[in-house]
C-alpha cells in the first residue's frame, strides 16, 4: 500500500510540476514580448487586441473580450488606448448606430507586423531542440487538459 501511495504522490507532483512549468513558460514568454514591445509603446494585451481586430474586423466588444481572454470592460479600455495612440480607428456600424467597429490604421498594421516578427523569434527560441512530433503530442495533451477544465464536473451533474 505504501508503494501505491508513493506512486500517487509522485504522479500528483509531476502533474503539479507540469502546470507550474506551463505558467512559467507563459510568464517568461510574455515578459520577453513586453521587453521587445516596450520601445514601441505597446503592451502584449494591446497587441493581442490588435491581432483580434485584424483577424475579425467588426467583431463585437464581447467577442473581442472572449478572443483576448479579458473582461468586456478591459476591452473598452484597450480600444480607447489603441485609438488614442493612433493604432486603430473606430466608426459607427452601418446597421447598428450603437456599435462601433474597430479597424487598424496603417501605423497599427505596421506595428502588428513588427511585433509578429518579434514573437516568431521568441517562439523559435522557445521550441529550439523540440521535435515536431513532441509538439504535436504536447498539443494533444494540452487540448485534453483544456477540455477537462471546460467540461462540467461530474459532481455538479448529480441531483441531490
Amino acid at each position: 500500500m505504501d508503494s501505491e501511495k508513493r506512486n500517487l504522490k509522485n504522479r500528483q507532483a509531476e502533474r503539479r510540476r507540469a502546470a507550474q512549468m506551463m505558467k512559467r513558460i507563459m510568464i517568461h514568454f510574455r515578459g520577453l514580448m513586453d521587453e521587445k514591445l516596450r520601445p514601441q509603446g505597446v503592451t502584449t494585451a494591446q497587441l493581442k487586441m490588435m491581432k483580434a481586430i485584424s483577424e475579425e474586423p467588426g467583431a463585437s466588444g464581447a467577442h473581442l473580450a472572449r478572443s483576448c481572454y479579458v473582461t468586456p470592460q478591459s476591452v473598452q479600455a484597450l480600444l480607447q488606448g489603441l485609438e488614442e495612440d493612433g493604432w486603430i480607428v473606430r466608426s459607427k456600424d452601418l446597421v447598428n448606430d450603437r456599435v462601433r467597429n474597430a479597424s487598424l490604421t496603417p501605423e497599427g498594421k505596421k506595428l502588428l507586423l513588427t511585433a509578429e516578427r518579434e514573437a516568431k523569434v521568441i517562439e523559435a527560441r522557445l521550441w529550439r531542440g523540440v521535435s515536431e512530433a513532441s509538439v504535436a503530442e504536447l498539443n494533444a495533451v494540452l487540448e485534453q487538459c483544456l477540455a477537462n477544465l471546460e467540461a462540467e464536473p461530474e459532481d455538479s451533474k448529480r441531483s441531490y
